[in-house]
């Protein structure tokens, strides 16, 4: 395992985002509670010494790691809203984000979902945190079914992101990659149905 010199500020920095990178891929893949300190230190390529200098514990590296998530969806969702005028069009590229996750989604299941679920069981006030990923994109389908003019678009919104959580799940516990593409093509025929 490499030693990162910590410095600098600068350095310091890139240290702590080095380390929640690989906190966020560990509790993806593996599962918060499934991560140790010492898998996340060996992931980074940090002595296990220094994590205290920028993490006092593992759920404050939770907390950075859904902000840093957070902080990801806020700005895709501005660049879909900045890049397509059309809501319809920017409803598809939900689905396509999806498609972009096939690989993921096939082994792991959703980012969100699973680690939603995990905490639920036993870490209730972590999970009330990680909800603030899916308030994101209720938010934005909101507004984007309400632009095609929906009248009950915030509970349009729940239907669509439950869908979607139901179809990652099944994708996953199948490996079905055909149900993932059909579902999604289904999605986006409904999106073509829209007013607009």
């Amino acid at each position: 395992m490499a030693k990162k010199p910590i410095s600098t500020l600068g350095q310091g920095e890139a240290v702590r985002r080095e380390i929640v990178a690989a906190a966020n891929r560990l509790f993806y893949h593996r599962g918060y509670n499934q991560t140790s300190f010492s898998d996340i230190a060996q992931a980074a390529g940090i002595p296990r010494g220094n994590f205290y200098y920028y993490f006092k514990s593992k759920d404050d590296i939770l907390g950075a790691v859904i902000d840093a998530r957070i902080e990801g969806i806020r700005a895709m969702l501005a660049a879909w809203d900045a890049a397509e005028p059309d809501p319809r069009l920017r409803l598809k590229r939900f689905s396509q984000m999806i498609l972009g996750s096939e690989k993921d989604l096939l082994r792991y299941g959703c980012p969100m979902g699973s680690l939603n679920i995990e905490l639920g069981k036993a870490q209730p006030a972590l999970k009330a945190k990680a909800k603030k990923m899916f308030d994101l994109f209720i938010d934005w389908l909101t507004r984007q079914l309400a632009a095609v003019g929906h009248a009950n678009a915030a509970r349009l919104a729940m239907e669509v992101m439950g869908r979607a959580q139901g179809v990652a799940v099944m994708t996953q516990v199948y490996g079905d990659r055909e149900f993932l593409h059909a579902q999604l093509a289904a999605f986006d025929a409904w999106v073509e149905s829209l007013p607009g």
